[in-house]
């Protein structure tokens, strides 16, 4: 049996959104070994119903669990929304649960009073409106505008970024007037760091872009940090699962992690 510190922290999205996360956890903690989850049977979780979202997300952290992992950290928005008070109270004290909403939630408290601030997701994320209603239990006076941005995640996953089809598509949607007198906008959804540079191009003045993936890693490091998990054991090893194999999650995988990608195939059987 693994001391607790050199267990591995488990992963879990979808699709590549959840990569973008791991891929900046190893950045903050390369000591840390990861189990990465990728449900690529059923991307995305955006248009999915909450019920399907919390049974896809109990079989991966029953894998998650098995693979010894002392941090679940839920890498998508929409599982966070609809999965994560479900996932805390079936792991127990198995497994300390992360999402990927309270760590931002946490950030805007520390940051931001009085201003207006804007949010871009999923469907399922913006309709369960969890981030307003953890915002205004802030009190903070902050106006959270949330816009439903559900073509990009498909057009990521096909690979349509960062060139002038995404752009148009982008700037069409960072053009509502919702979004008008922001001063900062809330990526929520873990694909969308793959769009950053472009969404900063759409704007002339200054917007704060805020990024899950980075505010998660650090939050992680601070929890691992005050519990003494830290991994101090010198031995790191990365496994990456998937639901489904495909070769686009395979390229994609690679190019986050270099060559040392070796996909095992994990079926989630409905």
């Amino acid at each position: 049996m693994k001391e607790a510190s050199a267990q591995p922290i488990g992963v879990f999205d979808s699709g590549i959104g959840g990569l973008t996360v791991a891929h900046t956890i190893k950045e903050v903690l390369p000591k840390e070994s990861l189990v990465y989850f990728g449900d690529t049977a059923h991307l995305p979780y955006g248009d999915k119903s909450e019920a399907a979202v919390q049974a896809y997300s109990v079989k991966i952290a029953d894998i998650l669990l098995q693979k010894g992992c002392k941090v679940i950290v839920i890498a998508c928005n929409s599982a966070s929304s609809a999965a994560y008070d479900l996932l805390k109270e079936y792991t127990g004290r198995r497994a300390k649960v992360i999402n990927v909403i309270d760590p931002m939630v946490s950030l805007v408290k520390e940051r931001f009073n009085k201003t207006k601030i804007g949010l871009i997701g999923t469907k399922r994320t913006v309709n369960s409106d969890v981030y307003g209603r953890k915002i205004n239990q802030l009190k903070q006076d902050i106006e959270l505008k949330s816009l439903a941005t559900p073509l990009l995640v498909p057009m990521i996953e096909e690979g349509f970024f960062n060139n002038k089809i995404s752009s148009e598509i982008i700037n069409k949607y960072l053009s509502d007037d919702d979004l008008n007198g922001i001063e900062a906008l809330i990526l929520g959804c873990t694909h969308y760091p793959l769009i950053k540079k472009q969404i900063k191009e759409f704007y002339s003045q200054p917007v704060e872009i805020l990024d899950s993936s980075l505010v998660t890693a650090h939050y992680l490091k601070q929890y691992l940090e005050n519990e003494a998990l830290l991994n101090n054991s010198g031995q790191v090893k990365d496994q990456f699962l998937v639901s489904d194999f495909t070769r686009s999650f395979e390229a994609s995988a690679k190019l986050f992690f270099k060559d040392e990608v070796h996909l095992e195939s994990y079926p989630l059987w409905d």
